[in-house]
C-alpha cells in the first residue's frame, strides 16, 4: 500500500485506534492532521507522524460544533493545499443500562459518536467533489451491527454510522469518493479501560475476551491497517462496505 503524497484528517487521533491509524498512514508517506479534544495527546501523535517521515498537524477540534470542524478543515487546506483521506475515528461512550440512562447522556452520546462523524463528512466534501477524489473511513462498532448490553444509544449511533456510509457511497460515487465503514470489535484503548474500570468492568472485559474466537482483545493496529487499505487506492473499487475486524467476534 502507497499512501505518498496524500493528506489525511484523523479525528480522535490523540491516542488509541486514531494515533494508530495516524502512524500508520505516516509510515506509508501520507501527512497527517491530528484532531482532537486532548491538545496534549494530539501533539504526541503529531511528533510519532514525523518521526515516521511525514508531516502532522495538531489540531484542537470539537467534532461537536461544526464550526470549528469547518475552521479544522479549512486550515488543513491551507497547510497541505488539499484533503485526500477522512477518518471519522473519534468517539466516546458509557457502559450502563439504558432504563438509567440521563437525557443529557443520550445527548452526548449522539452528539459525539453520530453527528460529529456528520459535521466532519460535511465539511470535506466540498473539495473532495472538486477534484472527484477522496476516501472517506468512519469508525462504526460492532454494536452498531448486533447490539451491544449497555451501550443503547452508543449502538443506535454505530448503526446510523453504517448507514449513512452507505447513503454517502451511493451519493459520491458520481465523484469518485469511496465510503466505507470499520466496526472493530472489543479493542484495548484507553478509552476501554476508562469505561471498564472496576471490579465490574475486569468481568466485562473477561466476557469479552471469551467471546471472542481469537480469544483476545483488538489492538489499535489491528484496525490500522484495515483502514489504511480502505484509504489506498488498492481499495479504489471498494465503497459502501462494512468490515468487521473484530477476531470473529462478528461473522455477516
Amino acid at each position: 500500500m502507497d499512501l505518498k503524497g496524500k493528506v489525511a484528517i484523523v479525528t480522535g487521533a490523540g491516542g488509541g485506534i486514531g494515533r494508530a491509524i495516524s502512524v500508520k498512514f505516516a509510515s506509508l508517506g501520507a501527512n497527517v492532521v491530528v484532531a482532537d479534544i486532548k491538545q496534549e495527546g494530539a501533539g504526541e501523535t503529531v511528533s510519532l507522524v514525523e518521526k515516521a517521515g511525514t508531516k502532522g498537524l495538531a489540531m484542537n477540534t470539537d467534532i461537536t460544533r461544526l464550526p470549528q470542524v469547518q475552521a479544522m478543515v479549512k486550515k488543513t487546506l491551507e497547510a497541505f493545499g488539499q484533503v485526500d483521506i477522512l477518518v471519522n475515528n473519534a468517539g466516546w461512550d458509557k457502559i450502563e443500562p439504558f432504563v438509567k440512562n440521563s437525557p443529557e447522556l443520550w445527548d452526548r452520546v449522539i452528539s459525539i459518536n453520530l453527528k460529529g462523524p456528520i459535521h466532519c463528512t460535511r465539511a470535506v466534501l466540498d473539495p473532495m467533489m472538486e477534484r472527484k477524489y477522496g476516501k472517506i473511513i468512519s469508525i462504526s462498532s460492532d454494536a452498531g451491527r448486533v447490539g451491544s448490553t449497555g451501550e443503547a444509544v452508543y449502538s443506535a449511533c454505530k448503526g446510523g454510522i453504517i448507514a449513512f456510509t452507505k447513503t454517502m457511497a451511493r451519493e459520491m460515487a458520481r465523484y469518485q469518493i469511496n465510503v466505507n465503514c470499520i466496526c472493530p470489535g472489543a479493542t484495548d484503548t484507553p478509552l476501554l479501560a476508562e469505561i471498564t474500570g472496576g471490579e465490574t468492568g475486569a468481568k466485562i472485559i473477561e466476557a469479552m475476551v471469551k467471546a471472542v474466537p481469537f480469544r483476545r482483545l483488538g489492538k489499535p493496529e489491528d484496525i490500522a491497517g484495515a483502514v489504511a487499505f480502505l484509504a489506498s487506492d488498492e481499495a479504489s473499487f471498494i465503497t459502501g462496505q462494512t468490515l468487521s475486524v473484530s477476531g470473529g467476534l462478528t461473522m455477516c
